[in-house]
């Protein structure tokens, strides 16, 4: 393009150039000398600087032609050149991220197969522990059980060693032992009742197999109760301990607060036992040692109060659980019976959005009379389980499947020590397998 227009102006000043020429040779014809000359002069003049300027001009452009070739070189080259650098900038800022998003990624997964590999170690460990707490908590079962056990197993085994075959004779025996082992007339007679009828089913002929068979329905019977939870995830709880004096109840409550705090549990106490000689006194060293809280009055106050106190102690704290201890009450005490409907009464309308349950404490030394107990205190209490304390001191513990049987309540906790943990979640299953085995392992 340069080149055409330089080129274009050369031939114009070759046109002007002839020009002038010609208008110089027609004024020499028509003017004067004087005029010739000065004409001729100014001609001169403009003939001299025009090829000149011309000149200048086209050696500009024709050096600017040169030029232009190097300039486009260099412009191009600088432009691949900052071309080259934008991309090997960009290949490495791509590189870059690349490296990044991959060292990210690999953080990730190493950190990712970290956590799955401690989640597994803890998996694993908690794993352990179930497996170590299950034979720990049978022994203590196993131990707690061992009079009972003895007066149950030791007077089947007596019965059946002196028998070949299995016939009705048998089964008299047999009942003989199991009143005597406090499982109460009517339970017996149930028990043995299925015994024959399993015996004829499974075409038992072996005396030795009733055994097997006794633990099966024992079982069966101690865990046909819908056996609730005691304590709702979610929700408040409030527990009222009930029952007789004596049985244990201030030591259970010491037990629960242990058992309910060690699994992270917000738990508060209610001293409503205001009767009795130093209960509250003793039930504040149960919650100094569980580390709990306990709501308390003067002693002879009246028990309602102290409900009413703890329950708004207990919402004010949004605590987990409630533990009531009351006094207590023979079921021949009229006023103490009537106390706890007004108890319970007041428990329904303070905190109606409350999961409650209504547990008796039976001494398991006592046998059948604790049947008598759970009766009445059921009907004015509307009792929802049983905590059977003592277990490992008697050799009544039968009366559990008397009571099961009859009066349709669960067993819900059973004491089979003294110590704080001896307190241990009833098991039917496991209870029947320790009345009935000889080896603990």
């Amino acid at each position: 393009m340069i080149r055409k227009e330089i080129k274009q102006d050369l031939e114009k000043d070759e046109q002007v150039e002839e020009a002038v020429k010609k208008l110089s040779d027609e004024r020499k014809k028509l003017v004067k000398p004087t005029e010739h000359v000065v004409n001729e002069k100014t001609i001169a003049e403009l003939t001299k600087q025009t090829p000149q300027t011309n000149a200048e001009e086209a050696t500009k452009k024709k050096t600017n032609l040169e030029e232009t070739p190097e300039s486009l070189q260099a412009e191009e080259s600088s432009q691949t050149e900052e071309s080259l650098q934008a991309e090997e900038s960009l290949q490495t800022e791509e590189s870059l991220q690349a490296e990044e998003s991959l060292q990210t990624e690999e953080s990730l997964q190493a950190e990712e197969s970290s956590q799955t590999e401690e989640n597994l170690q803890i998996v694993e460990k908690n794993a352990e522990a179930e497996v170590q707490k299950t034979p720990n908590l049978f022994k203590k079962l196993f131990k707690g059980l061992t009079k009972t056990r003895d007066n149950i197993l030791n007077g089947v085994e007596n019965v059946l060693k002196n028998f070949q075959k299995i016939d009705e004779e048998l089964f008299e025996e047999l009942e003989e032992v199991l009143i005597c082992a406090d499982f109460g007339v009517d339970t017996t007679l149930e028990i043995l009742d299925k015994t024959r009828k399993v015996v004829k089913e499974r075409k038992i002929t072996d005396p030795e197999k009733l055994k097997e068979v006794l633990r099966e329905i024992i079982a069966d019977i101690l865990t046909s109760n819908i056996n609730s939870p005691i304590v709702v995830e979610d929700k408040p709880n409030i527990i009222l301990i009930v029952g007789v004096n004596g049985v244990g109840k201030t030591t259970t409550i010491g037990k629960l607060s242990h058992k309910f705090t060690s699994e992270g549990k917000n738990v508060i106490l209610a001293a409503a036992d205001t009767f009795r000689a130093a209960a509250i006194e003793q039930l504040q060293i149960w919650a100094d040692r569980a580390g709990v809280s306990l709501i308390k009055n003067s002693e002879g106050s009246d028990p309602t109060s102290v409900i009413y106190d703890a329950i708004s102690a207990t919402k004010a704290r949004k605590a987990d659980i409630l533990i009531c201890d009351t006094a207590g009450r023979l079921q021949n005490k009229v006023n103490l019976m009537k106390e706890l409907e007004k108890i319970s009464r007041v428990i329904e309308r303070e905190y109606p959005e409350a999961h409650k349950e209504v547990l008796i404490v039976l001494d398991a030394t006592t046998g059948q009379n604790a049947l008598s107990q759970v009766k009445l205190f059921k009907e004015v209490a509307n009792v929802d389980g049983i905590i059977l304390t003592k277990l490992d001191g008697t050799a009544k513990g039968g009366a559990i499947v008397g009571i099961c049987a009859t009066m349709n309540v669960p067993v819900k906790y059973i004491g089979v020590g003294e110590t704080i943990e001896d307190l241990q979640e009833f098991n039917a299953t496991e209870f029947a397998k320790a009345l009935f085995t000889i080896d603990e392992n």
